[in-house]
């Protein structure tokens, strides 16, 4: 046991300060998210904010029976992502070009506005909540998401009221 009084007196540090190893942990946090939470509907892989350029190759042809979140990053593309979504997809505030690459179906909403979309090519066929593109660089109207994907809930467009 190390007491407070020995690391006042000693000269350096003792080995417990040491940092902790970062270079892998978004790995490691997919690794345990699929061994863990896969199939648990109300768990959400969250990749928010974490400066990606690129989804991780691991996600690629994943299944995940919760949610996934990939906003607020600097993606240019969905390449690698999971296949399908049970519950939510939010790829929001991002540079996204193109959609192709993501998931073929999302059961609960889709945002992806906020992005540099210039058609929606690769969208979800399918999605069981609200789908919300606005704010892109085409203006995208309703007719065209009803066009290339079957939508269940509200759709969100710039003609949106």
């Amino acid at each position: 046991m190390i007491k407070l009084k020995d690391i006042l007196l000693e000269s350096k540090a003792p080995d417990i300060f040491i940092p902790r190893r970062t270079e892998d942990r978004l790995e490691r946090y997919i690794k345990a998210f699929i061994r863990n939470d896969l199939d648990n509907p109300e768990a959400k892989l969250d990749l928010i904010e974490s400066n990606l350029t690129v989804l991780p190759e691991i996600l690629n042809g994943l299944k995940i029976k919760g949610s996934f979140r990939c906003s607020y990053n600097n993606l240019t593309s969905l390449k690698n992502s999971p296949k399908s979504v049970g519950e939510h997809f939010y790829c929001n505030h991002n540079g996204l070009y193109s959609l192709e690459g993501g998931p073929e179906y999302v059961g609960g909403d889709f945002q992806c506005q906020l992005n540099r979309l210039k058609s929606l090519d690769g969208c979800p066929k399918t999605v069981g909540g609200n789908f919300s593109c606005f704010e892109n660089t085409t203006s995208f109207q309703i007719e065209d998401v009803r066009k290339v994907c079957k939508v269940f809930g509200r759709i969100r467009t710039d003609d949106y009221d």
